[in-house]
């Protein structure tokens, strides 16, 4: 007992010792604020147009307690992460522990059971992350071009077809997944954070038209439903990519976990504007609600018009945020090790721009074939995702 007491005590001591934060070796470290930005818009997404008939499932009451309880868990379960994350680089002493790696050596520090995981722990997260992150963009593909033809229609006779609303945002796309560096993204997530809000205060010109009185809406929904709405809620709230490589790059990770730090008044803001946005949506259309609350606006207005357009940009500026850390994980944990001394700076740069194309194709080939052979409300609702609708691809 007392070996093992002067062991941990020696091994609390060195690592009291070695601080992980004065060990990263960042060519372009971002600032808090714009740590704050990349948080906001990698967080709301599509989803939060989906969040208004959510809360028809959930009713409610229901609804905005279990978004703010959500919230809250969230925002837990992210501190625990860079939280331990911290403490295992200081073990290892490391500046930095990418997900994976953390997955790894908590496995491999962990209980026995545990400890029989750590080939696979690594494999295993990549997989989830690289998936989540690429299925994201191929979604955000068929967002961005759904929108622009909905817009796209009520000017041109006969429609364009949609495969070619697809295939237009192919090069934008393929620019915008060349930025090399989240700190190149600091101004475009500003300014997407600033189009949301835009559009998040056109839909009050909407929403707060003639609103029906409060009490006409149930205060709680169906516990079949519930789930879905859950499904919906968390998928709003929630992003683990973009949370850990926003803070392994700020110049600043002490400020990520503070009262009052990025993480905390990132989450404070998002839970915030989800919740005004489910609420007032299902507030004013209630049972009508559509999947997407834009789909209730008149579509020959103007300023539904220009919600879909702006909306869209700011997913588009989003779509290299949730696109690079899978490229990232693709060529650091796997391409450069099996390159290995090999691995030069012009072969670096060929499989990054490989990476970087091959992720907008097959985004675009996803768009393609949902444009062509099913409906994109399907295709989501499946993911638990529901955020469009079939009539716009059946034109």
């Amino acid at each position: 007992m007392a070996a093992d007491t002067s062991s941990k005590n020696k091994r609390d001591e060195i690592e009291e010792d070695y601080d992980p934060y004065l060990h990263r070796n960042l060519t372009h470290p971002n600032q808090s604020l714009e740590t704050l930005g990349h948080l906001i818009k990698g967080i709301i997404g599509t989803g939060i147009l989906a969040l208004p008939e959510a809360f028809k499932l959930a009713g409610m009451i229901t609804g905005i307690i279990s978004t703010i309880l959500i919230g809250l868990l969230s925002t837990y379960c992210l501190r625990i992460l860079v939280r331990s994350q911290y403490i295992l680089c200081k073990r290892k002493r490391v500046g930095l522990l990418t997900y994976p790696e953390t997955m790894e050596y908590a496995c491999e520090v962990g209980p026995k059971f545990f400890q029989r995981c750590v080939p696979y722990a690594g494999g295993i997260t990549n997989f989830f992350l690289v998936t989540f992150q690429v299925g994201t963009c191929c979604v955000y593909v068929v967002f961005i071009a759904v929108n622009i033809k909905f817009v796209g229609d009520q000017y041109t006779d006969p429609h364009i077809a949609y495969a070619y609303y697809v295939l237009m945002f192919f090069i934008p796309l393929l620019a915008i997944m060349m930025v090399k560096n989240l700190k190149y993204f600091a101004p475009f997530s500003h300014f997407a954070n600033f189009v949301t809000l835009l559009t998040i205060a056109v839909c009050g010109y909407y929403v707060f038209r003639d609103l029906p009185p409060f009490s006409s809406r149930p205060a709680f929904g169906k516990f079949s439903d519930y789930f879905l709405y859950f499904g919906t809620s968390l998928f709003s709230l929630q992003s683990v990519v973009v949370v850990t490589s926003a803070e392994n790059n700020m110049e600043n990770p002490r400020h990520f976990l503070t009262p009052f730090g990025v993480l905390n008044v990132g989450m404070f803001i998002v839970v915030s504007v989800v919740i005004y946005f489910a609420a007032t949506g299902y507030w004013k259309y209630g049972e009508d609600i559509k999947p997407s609350i834009t789909l209730n606006f008149p579509p020959p207005d103007i300023a539904a018009q220009s919600i879909r357009i702006l909306y869209s940009l700011a997913i588009f500026i989003t779509f290299g945020l949730q696109g690079i850390p899978a490229v990232y994980i693709i060529q650091n944990d796997y391409i450069i090790p099996h390159l290995g001394e090999h691995a030069t700076e012009r072969k670096k740069k060929v499989y990054d721009y490989g990476l970087r194309i091959t992720l907008v194709v097959l985004s675009g080939i996803f768009g393609l074939c949902v444009g062509t052979y099913t409906s994109i409300y399907n295709i989501v609702q499946e993911l638990i995702i529901k955020y469009s609708t079939k009539s716009i691809l059946d034109d």
